[in-house]
């Protein structure tokens, strides 16, 4: 059993996470003051000071309906399709994998894992140009196959790990007891063991889908846009990549305002999803560490 917390050691773990949080909401307040400021008033340093005069939503304005629209809402709709696509495929492919390799018994299976893990830690830039020019042989640069293939080696084995020990947990004589009864591999599989399993893989899907949404190296090195001295866009690049081809009215006029408002649209899906879903992904990552 956990050991109880009396209420004086709660009381000052709250005190103690109060310069944790604010450390951590500092920059995104900061981020979303800048999002409220017209460029005006970022030039003239009025965003050292909290003036409501100076806040306005010509940034948003500018970046969903206005000049910078149309590089950024084809950027955004691109990572949705590619980031749900490859959460998609990948927990598809991560969770047979990851239920065969707990279930069989064959040689090279704790090599397999110990190589998937070794790959999740690899570093992304140091495949980036082997890929740019295979992709571009190949005709696969600046589509969208071409940056959901690489996500997939991200997200990949992480989740193959995470998941094999999700279905070491379920004990086999489930899995027979209901062929047993009756049920083919694939229902007791379908209807006994993915059910017990589907915290884990929840978790898996959140963090897969985390990592294709923030990616900057893949989407900035095997994509492109049609140009770069004007806000004009028909490639493949996600958000994160785009950001760095805003540009203001003028070039006198620096984009601080209009990157600010962009990151935090693109910050509200994770937000939502993370609170949303606290407690299944809470469940999933201790479900996933505890032996037993």
């Amino acid at each position: 059993m956990a050991a109880e917390v009396s209420p004086r050691a709660k009381i000052w773990l709250g005190v103690a996470s109060v310069p944790i949080i604010l450390y951590t909401l500092l920059p995104i307040g900061w981020i979303l003051s800048l999002s409220l400021k017209s460029s005006g008033s970022i030039t003239d340093r009025a965003y050292a000071s909290l003036n409501k005069k100076a806040w306005s939503w010509e940034n948003y304005r500018y970046i969903l309906t206005g000049a910078g629209g149309s590089l950024f809402r084809p950027a955004l709709v691109n990572s949705i399709v590619i980031c749900l696509i490859a959460t998609v495929v990948g927990v598809g492919l991560s969770t047979f994998a990851a239920y065969g390799i707990a279930r069989l018994d064959f040689p090279g299976k704790r090599l397999i894992l110990n190589t998937a893990l070794l790959t999740a830690f690899f570093p992304a830039i140091s495949i980036v140009t082997p890929l740019f020019n295979l992709w571009r042989s190949i005709g696969l640069y600046n589509t969208t196959l071409g940056l959901i293939i690489p996500y997939l080696s991200l997200t990949l084995p992480i989740s193959i790990w995470t998941l094999t020990a999700f279905f070491r947990q379920i004990p086999w004589e489930m899995e027979q007891a209901a062929q047993v009864d009756g049920a083919t591999s694939w229902q007791a599989f379908r209807k006994v063991v993915f059910p017990l399993a589907a915290p884990g893989v929840f978790t898996v899907a959140i963090i897969s889908f985390f990592t294709a949404w923030n990616d900057f190296v893949y989407a900035i090195s095997l994509s492109s846009t049609t140009g770069s001295t004007a806000p004009h866009f028909t490639g493949s690049q996600t958000v994160p990549a785009v950001l760095g081809f805003f540009q203001g009215p003028s070039q006198f006029i620096p984009p601080t305002g209009y990157v600010a408002a962009a990151a935090v649209i693109v910050t509200v899906p994770v937000v939502i999803l993370v609170l949303f879903f606290q407690k299944r992904i809470v469940a999933g990552l201790t479900a996933g560490a505890v032996k037993g």
